[in-house]
């Protein structure tokens, strides 16, 4: 039997800084639901939201842009899903 060893140390994971929430770092109240380029950085190939301890967003900021993803999917500004034979460019 083969055992893994973990990727990194439990005290190398506890000395990692916390990814900090751009939103909060810019003091973004909102999130602009008719900017779909700004949007896409927060979905993946298959046009689905990355999760927050990806992205690095707080929960506050995270409902927020969930928000305004649904609604920019609901205005056809952004896919909800994708089909494979086309492309969805970052």
């Amino acid at each position: 039997m083969i055992r893994r060893r973990p990727h990194m140390r439990m005290e190398e994971q506890l000395k990692q800084e916390k990814k900090q929430c751009r939103f909060c770092s810019t003091n973004t109240q909102w999130v602009d639901y008719k900017d779909p380029a700004f949007l896409r950085n927060f979905i993946s190939m298959q046009a689905k939201m990355y999760p927050p301890r990806k992205t690095g967003t707080c929960a506050k900021h995270q409902r927020v842009l969930a928000t305004a993803v649904k609604r920019a999917r609901f205005m056809a500004l952004l896919p909800y899903t994708i089909d494979r034979t086309q492309h969805f460019a970052h």
